[in-house]
């Protein structure tokens, strides 16, 4: 996927679970909604980042070694979230 992709798909998520934080009248569900913007918001900072540094310094082989490297941890990350998700959704 490209990182212009995953940064828009950031971008909706963020914005969905603000306003489900915004227009909840349940406290928890309110707490559980911004957690949630808020891991959908540094997600798109950071691919925003790599995005800026493929963009100006993508040419040297180190720095892409480096870009790859930090695409995988973002990844996984997102994966880790997503567990969270799976087992809360079970209950």
């Amino acid at each position: 996927m490209p990182i212009e992709t995953q940064i828009a798909t950031c971008g909706e998520h963020y914005q969905m679970w603000k306003d489900k934080a915004l227009f909840t009248n349940d406290v928890n569900e309110a707490r559980k909604a911004v957690e949630r913007a808020f891991f959908w918001m540094e997600l798109r900072s950071a691919f925003l980042f790599l995005l800026s540094v493929e963009k100006t310094k993508g040419n040297d082989s180190e720095v892409k070694s480096k870009l790859i490297t930090a695409k995988i941890n973002l990844s996984k990350k997102l994966t880790e979230y997503l567990k969270e998700m799976i087992n809360e959704i079970k209950g």
